[in-house]
């Protein structure tokens, strides 16, 4: 674990996100049960500033609903701004009741019915991504080539996005969540997302469609309930949220299933929606990719698990470590399919959960269920340990899977 001296107190806090053990690296870092068993709330260093780290289950929850804590944590450095210094608020970062006026001019969209009326669609690009694959012949890179583009073209569908434009926003949403990134990289990458947006809503006001932006622009922008501003932001962020968490659980999820063979038998032969459906979410518990994303500033003072949490001072959920707390399910270390992890964390909790997790479950059912089955000789083209997994990304992904079959 590296550790990084706070000027100012003299302490030297984990930054964060804390390395995964190369032995285990679909398992949260070790560090992290001893964070759950201590009292009080660990320090880390995150984003190059002192943050408490929330760890155990219960505690993560409640502190996911408690109005003393706000989503409103950009600081003014963060805030994209137009040329004559309008801000662009950003949905998922306000708290009530402006947070819920937002999300609702986006919810139709990521309805469990709207999620399920696409299975068709995502069904069709799964299959011709993998006709690709196949008559490419292995070796193949399995985020490249699968992982990566079926949640790409769902979203642009969705947010009525060329696909044709994919590796210029692949490109900048990696550098935006590399936490290596400096603040300047960052903000740059931040901008450039936004001007493509930006340029894709003004031809949907000049152009409109069947789909989320057109939706935006035409219904709440043009009658003044919204600025243009504000939803193009919201539409970078569907677009990155939309595309980089789901590529990263295809990925992450076939070397889980690679690694239990039991759990992989029971989806290749399934012919069941709820077994598949299951097999999901305890592949969300089990991963937690989102492991260093979801902050919360105190807007009073309060105390967590003993810990005072000062006005001003900012909470980090570790949602991996919540996730594996044996208060929350037993033998978390088992990926178990029977299980049904109802209430993980993996989405989130409360007012502010995923907008987007209908759609994700249903890609999600449809990728790793398909591929397996298409593919049963499904296999690691190198050895597990010569896997390339990326630490330094606030989304824990991988840089490449190469498989045979």
């Amino acid at each position: 674990m590296t550790s990084i001296p706070v000027i100012g107190d003299g302490a030297a806090y984990p930054t964060v996100p804390v390395p995964r053990d190369r032995r285990c690296p679909l398992e949260p870092p070790p560090q992290f049960a001893q964070w759950r068993s201590s009292a009080g709330l660990q320090k880390v260093l995150w984003r190059g500033e002192p943050t408490w780290m929330i760890s155990r289950y219960d505690d993560i929850r409640a502190a996911l609903t408690d109005p003393r804590l706000s989503a409103d944590t950009f600081p003014d450095s963060m805030q994209t701004k137009t040329a004559d210094d309008t801000v662009a608020v950003v949905f998922a970062r306000i708290d009530d009741p402006e947070h819920n006026r937002l999300r609702r001019m986006m919810t139709r969209d990521f309805t469990y019915r709207r999620a399920e009326a696409m299975r068709p669609q995502i069904q069709q690009l799964v299959d011709d991504f993998l006709d690709r694959m196949i008559a490419a012949g292995p070796p193949a890179d399995l985020v490249r080539d699968f992982a990566l583009p079926v949640p790409s073209l769902v979203i642009s569908l969705l947010l009525g996005v060329p696909y044709a434009d994919h590796e210029e926003f692949q490109h900048h949403s990696t550098k935006g969540l590399d936490s290596r990134s400096t603040p300047e990289d960052k903000a740059a990458a931040g901008a450039a997302m936004f001007e493509y947006m930006w340029r894709l809503a003004t031809k949907k006001q000049r152009e409109p469609a069947d789909d989320l932006m057109s939706r935006l622009v035409v219904d709440h922008v043009a009658t003044g309930e919204l600025s243009l501003e504000t939803a193009v932001m919201n539409g970078v962020i569907l677009l990155l949220a939309g595309h980089e968490t789901t590529a990263s659980m295809i990925s992450l999820g076939t070397v889980a299933l690679l690694q239990n063979p039991r759990q992989l038998e029971r989806l290749i032969a399934s012919t069941d929606p709820k077994i598949d459906a299951l097999i999901v979410e305890e592949l969300m518990r089990y991963l937690s990719i989102v492991h260093s994303q979801v902050d919360r500033v105190a807007v009073e003072d309060l105390t967590i698990n003993g810990q005072l949490v000062r006005a001003g001072e900012h909470v980090l959920m570790n949602l991996p470590a919540g996730n594996w707390d044996p208060a929350f399910v037993d033998d978390p270390h088992v990926l178990d399919g029977e299980r049904n992890p109802r209430g993980h964390l993996g989405f989130g909790y409360g007012v502010h959960q995923c907008i987007g997790q209908n759609l994700a479950r249903v890609e999600l059912q449809i990728a790793l269920g398909t591929l397996v089955r298409r593919l049963p000789g499904l296999r690691l083209a190198v050895a597990p340990q010569d896997l390339r997994f990326a630490d330094e990304q606030e989304i824990y992904t991988m840089h490449e899977l190469p498989v045979r079959w």
